[in-house]
């Protein structure tokens, strides 16, 4: 009788816990790291014509395709950003693909590629959970032309555990996620890393119209009384240890 009430707890924990993951987002960063400008075309190619729709028909939609404004030390690089509306739907993917037959066949370049002529060096990637003050993916409010846009991708690691979540709160019960939003920054995204090379850390995604709206936009952050009032707050110090900040443009075939 025991072993069965641990076991109807148990089951009952879960199915609490798959409710409560289906209130966020889980978002998947692929990080696509290049050699040559002809394997950018053949990924783009693969992306563009088999890879996003096989995604939305598999119910998987507002897909982010972007690469880096100015060249970096990485090399060559795409960025893709998948949200989920749950971690099933993430892995059960691999399997869904592998059925998708109009994938495979207008991805077969890029899937049977031999091994001395990869598409790719390698692909990096981030799994990260939406915070609870943005459980949603939002899409940018932008007219620009997407060359024109800045998609400001920032990662903030934390020195420890504790303060990586105190600086996820600062976002949350802080409202630092309001100001962002009453200042106009588009936020598509804040999420926690939850598997990563850089951990622990949390990203989040702003997008502008061009870099001089970029630039104005957070001048007013730092000039900001509410920024200034939490910022300074004792409980709030010391939350980050290394902040890195990457400059994007959404391709033309991305959905944003």
């Amino acid at each position: 009788m025991r072993t069965k009430t641990l076991l109807l707890f148990a089951a009952l924990a879960f199915s609490v816990c798959t409710a409560l993951a289906a209130e966020r987002d889980f978002y998947q960063l692929k990080i696509y790291h290049l050699k040559t400008a002809h394997q950018a075309e053949r990924l783009d190619d693969f992306l563009e014509h088999a890879y996003l729709p096989a995604l939305h028909r598999a119910g998987i939609n507002h897909v982010g395709v972007f690469k880096p404004i100015a060249v970096t030390d990485g090399g060559l690089l795409t960025y893709i950003l998948i949200p989920y509306p749950s971690y099933d739907q993430f892995a059960a993917l691999d399997d869904r693909l592998q059925g998708d037959k109009v994938y495979q066949e207008a991805g077969k370049a890029y899937l049977l590629a031999s091994h001395d002529a990869p598409p790719y060096d390698r692909i990096e990637t981030i799994l990260l959970n939406a915070f609870a003050g943005s459980p949603r993916l939002q899409l940018p409010d932008l007219t620009s032309p997407r060359s024109d846009r800045v998609y400001e991708l920032r990662s903030y690691e934390g020195p420890t555990e504790a303060y990586y979540h105190n600086k996820v709160q600062m976002f949350n019960k802080g409202d630092e996620i309001g100001l962002f939003k009453r200042l106009g920054f588009n936020a598509v995204f804040y999420g926690e890393v939850v598997a990563g090379s850089r951990m622990p850390n949390l990203m989040y995604l702003t997008t502008f119209e061009n870099k001089k709206s970029r630039d104005e936009h957070w001048a007013a952050f730092g000039k900001d009384e509410y920024w200034k009032e939490l910022s300074a707050m004792p409980e709030y110090q010391n939350n980050v240890s290394r902040n890195q900040q990457l400059f994007l443009y959404p391709t033309e075939y991305s959905d944003y």
